[in-house]
């Protein structure tokens, strides 16, 4: 019963007819000639009929030969188009891009912007979304963990930028303090895009304040709307939409975040290039080395 040949198979076939002699498909093929008359018998037995006409002056395709050879060039003409086919689709979709909600109010308009072309746009939590990337169900992924787990070998990280937590109230709200007493007695809830939690939280024990760790971004931010408090989250959380009647100031005490950009090991080159202008329209900075530790 013929069986079901493979690429390798067709190739000869097709170089056969085509170079008019196995010694020449070999060295087109760059195998030894032996290894090529061995394949072909195996072929002609597995086919059922003799392909070739075979004598000291080349080899003739039979008419078996010649259907064979014309199905051969049909068949590895689509394999070899199927990259070039499969590109062409992926730029003509929108690229898939995702990162957590507490930021996706502000990346998803501004990365359409910086691209000038329609984004699908994918919200989860930052691990996830790095798996996502890793999976190629995702173009790209805006995170803030980037540098806090552990991530897949077939994903890229690019540097976004660098955001910094600062303090947000109502006008109406007494200021800050000075100093190490700067939020001494003050109710302070905060929310961060990254693991640092629980390290915010002991710095801000240590400026005597009484923290709170928000269920969620916006929740924070809602009460500190609501006077009851003074909120601490990243600067890019909020710039964009500060009310006349709120003051966003720093921390006493500097603490930043890395945003990055997780990509596969080839990423989109509009999405790459776009990384600068993005940094522009979400207000951070730009990532500076971090210090090594003793």
């Amino acid at each position: 019963m013929p069986m079901t040949p493979s690429v390798d198979d067709l190739r000869l076939v097709l170089a056969i007819v085509e170079h008019g002699s196995i010694g020449a498909a070999a060295r087109a093929l760059r195998v030894a000639q032996p290894s090529a008359s061995q394949r072909l018998s195996s072929i002609e037995r597995r086919c059922g009929a003799r392909l070739f006409e075979r004598d000291t002056t080349g080899a003739r395709p039979t008419p078996a030969g010649a259907e064979l050879g014309r199905q051969a060039a049909h068949i590895i003409g689509h394999l070899e188009r199927a990259y070039a086919t499969a590109s062409a689709a992926s730029e003509a979709r929108p690229p898939r891009v995702g990162t957590f909600v507490s930021l996706s109010p502000a990346v998803f308009p501004a990365l359409e912007r910086c691209l000038d072309r329609e984004v699908l746009a994918v919200v989860d939590h930052g691990p996830a979304l790095i798996e996502q990337v890793a999976e190629g169900s995702l173009d790209a992924a805006v995170v803030a963990v980037a540098e806090q787990v552990t991530l897949p070998r077939l994903v890229r990280v690019h540097a976004l930028g660098e955001d910094t937590l600062v303090t947000l109230r109502r006008r109406d709200v007494a200021p800050l303090g000075r100093g190490r007493r700067a939020l001494a007695g003050r109710r302070v809830v905060y929310s961060t895009y990254d693991r640092m939690g629980p390290v915010l939280h002991e710095r801000l024990e240590r400026l005597r304040a009484r923290p709170q760790q928000g269920p969620t971004l916006p929740t924070t931010i809602a009460y500190a709307r609501a006077g009851d408090c003074i909120a601490v989250l990243p600067r890019s959380a909020i710039a964009h939409q500060l009310r006349d009647d709120e003051v966003i100031e720093p921390l006493p005490v500097r603490v930043t975040l890395r945003l990055s950009v997780v990509t596969g090991r080839a990423p989109d080159p509009d999405l790459v290039s776009s990384i600068p202008a993005l940094r522009r329209a979400l207000g951070v900075g730009r990532a500076q080395p971090r210090a090594s530790s003793a």
